[in-house]
């Protein structure tokens, strides 16, 4: 059964894809309301709630000539900038996540020793499954198949692993990236599996601050690796940590959100709902 949480949400994605959509046309509130069955007013005090700006301000957040401008700043401000120019959250992700990979032989064997604890959890953009190793977060996606699926998935990944429900220490403080206030937010240690190219990427992908976005070829020379956007792409797609790891704001070169693992309405909503708190 779908939580409010997990309703609103739906309901907010869906205005999000008729905005999108119908851009050039400037639908006012009553038109984004109507779309989603509600009325002006309860649309508005409730997307107001969810990203801190009214539909309007956040469509902004979403059009082309934004992106384009996000790019062209994070491809010409150097760290130094970035550092004195932005707020702290900014670099929430460079300060905060620490990638461990797991060894050949935790991944080779299916997790074979891995002891892998898994929960259930609600988030801005839906449900979510997070499991950790001892050693840190491993998996976080969506469950929008249900928490049946979600596990089987989970489990695919690491067949030999031992699971149990329960939530740990790690999982709690990768949670915390969903909070208002990340002041105090704890470090947050992830354990992947991944090779060294698809490591090194999501590594890169982690100093693309909130509110910013790249291009594929641009986190491609960033990561070392200039000329291989196709391959940079395939690692994208493979992150195995929803949001933790912000593939999310990789997009075309047009300014275009493009496609996403977990739907591009839900991509939209991550970069708007970013640029809505740094702003």
């Amino acid at each position: 059964m779908e939580t409010q949480q997990q309703i609103d949400f739906n309901r907010i994605a869906s205005a999000i894809a008729f905005l999108r959509q119908h851009f050039k046309d400037q639908p006012d509130l009553e038109a984004a309301a109507g779309h989603v069955h509600l009325s002006p007013f309860h649309f508005q005090r409730m997307f107001q709630d969810w990203a801190g700006v009214s539909p309007k301000q956040f469509l902004q957040y979403l059009s082309l000539g934004h992106a384009k401008g996000r790019l062209v700043q994070g491809d010409t401000l150097s760290d130094a900038a970035f550092e004195t120019g932005l707020s702290g959250t900014s670099r929430l992700h460079d300060l905060f996540v620490k990638i461990e990979g797991m060894t050949p032989g935790e991944f080779r064997n299916g997790g074979a020793g891995l002891q892998i604890n898994y929960s259930f959890a609600e988030s801005p953009f839906g449900s979510l499954i997070v499991a950790s190793t001892e050693k840190g977060v491993c998996h976080m996606a969506f469950a929008d198949a249900g928490e049946a699926e979600a596990l089987r998935d989970l489990q695919e990944k690491f067949p030999q692993a031992a699971y149990r429900q329960f939530v740990d220490v790690n999982q709690q403080n990768a949670l915390f990236i969903f909070g208002q206030d990340w002041k105090k937010l704890p470090e947050i240690k992830l354990h992947l599996k991944g090779s060294p190219f698809q490591i090194r990427v999501w590594e890169t992908l982690l100093n693309v601050p909130m509110g910013g976005l790249v291009t594929y070829s641009g986190l491609a020379e960033q990561a070392g690796h200039t000329g291989a956007s196709r391959a940079v792409g395939t690692a994208v797609a493979a992150n195995p940590v929803a949001f933790l790891i912000p593939c999310h704001r990789v997009i075309r070169a047009s300014g275009d959100v493009g496609q996403y693992h977990w739907g591009s309405n839900r991509k939209s909503a991550m970069i708007g709902w970013e640029a809505a708190k740094v702003s």
